[in-house]
């Protein structure tokens, strides 16, 4: 049985254009920040088709590759004399709308706006190009209430918001269960809450929630304040692998910079591996990016079990994609997409196969 995750339409925008929107692990908030920083480059060095190539990403665990790839200079190794400027987002919307502005060239998202960015350009706007992270998803609740999973019937969960990835996958979950919830008010056999992630902690505290589906940390800081793990949502996928973050670029950049987005997907294949050879390095790394980014670090309790959560990946996880487009679309949040040509894996299969992989599959979405 596997999870559904949403996929954030034109209905659902209309609905939630309204909402406070904060951080979430797919990118969904309300502001975007640029911070300006732009690497330095190595004397000499051999500049790529472009002089710079803009980076977005967000201050968050699930976008690990971006923000350890470019503290540890990972990056800017493979870019050579090419400036890398980076520019970070609370917001998925946010950061579409800056990939369509020209404002950044390649960015870390989740599934969900890099669906919507796609269906809304008609398929004009960008390409994923690669995946960088599965899992990091739970839901967690208030042990003294809640005891086991038939117990969250007609409790108060929070989500992220209206639409977003972790609220569908939650109401796909409620219905697999046999209760009824209304998508759009949030009530029924069980109360869905849209809580923006930065605040969930507190309402977890206050008791004006019972539990909640959340990205990491947000998962781990609620435990932290007593909440239990009832459920992984990697459980319920085939290989318990699901995207959470998948990288993507602007068509027009990628036609006129090809080698820039290799030399990008390069440093981004190094970064993960290098990750996954050194967990407790890149951990350390990805937390003082964090700390640099919004001024505190996160405490070990919490950036411990989150990080444990996550798998840094290069696959996109595409079949992952396909199933999401249509749990949502039985949700009622989407109108049946046409997602072939959202992929073009070309670039990163060139890549992989420099260094003896294996290609990986685009599950038929692939450019025609």
């Amino acid at each position: 049985m596997s999870a559904a995750r949403p996929l954030t339409t034109l209905r659902v925008l209309a609905v939630t254009a309204a909402l406070p929107l904060l951080l979430t692990a797919c990118g969904y908030g309300s502001t975007s920040g640029d911070d300006g920083k732009k690497t330095a480059v190595a004397a000499g060095a051999k500049k790529l088709s472009a002089d710079e190539v803009k980076i977005g990403y967000f201050p968050n665990l699930t976008h690990a590759t971006a923000l350890v790839g470019v503290q540890e200079g990972l990056f800017q190794k493979e870019l050579g004399g090419t400036a890398i400027k980076t520019a970070t987002f609370n917001a998925g919307p946010s950061e579409i709308e800056a990939l369509n502005a020209g404002s950044i060239d390649i960015g870390w998202i989740g599934p969900s706006p890099a669906i919507n960015g796609y269906t809304k350009s008609n398929g004009k706007s960008l390409r994923i190009i690669g995946g960088s992270a599965s899992g990091g998803v739970k839901l967690v609740v208030d042990p003294e209430k809640i005891k086991s999973l038939k117990d969250v019937k007609g409790k108060r969960i929070a989500t992220p918001q209206l639409g977003n990835t972790q609220d569908v996958a939650f109401l796909n979950w409620a219905a697999e269960q046999g209760w009824k919830v209304d998508p759009q008010s949030g009530k029924g056999d069980v109360t869905v809450v849209r809580t923006d992630n930065k605040i969930t902690p507190d309402a977890y505290k206050s008791g004006s929630v019972d539990g909640a589906w959340v990205p990491e940390p947000t998962a781990s800081k609620l435990v932290a304040e007593g909440a239990k793990v009832l459920l992984d949502e990697a459980s319920l996928w085939p290989d318990k692998k699901f995207v959470i973050t998948n990288i993507v670029v602007r068509q027009s950049f990628l036609k006129e910079h090809p080698d820039v987005v290799e030399a990008v997907l390069r440093g981004s294949v190094k970064t993960n591996a290098w990750i996954n050879a050194n967990p407790d390095k890149a951990k350390a790394s990805a937390n003082t990016a964090l700390k640099e980014l919004s001024g505190k670090a996160l405490p070990a309790d919490v950036i411990d079990p989150a990080w444990k959560s996550v798998t840094f990946l290069d696959d996109p996880l595409a079949s992952t994609l396909g199933t999401e487009a249509d749990h949502a679309v039985k949700a009622g949040l989407l109108d049946k997409p046409d997602l072939k040509g959202i992929y073009d894996l070309a670039p990163l299969d060139k890549v992989l196969k420099a260094e003896g992989r294996d290609a990986v599959d685009d599950a038929g979405l692939g450019v025609r």
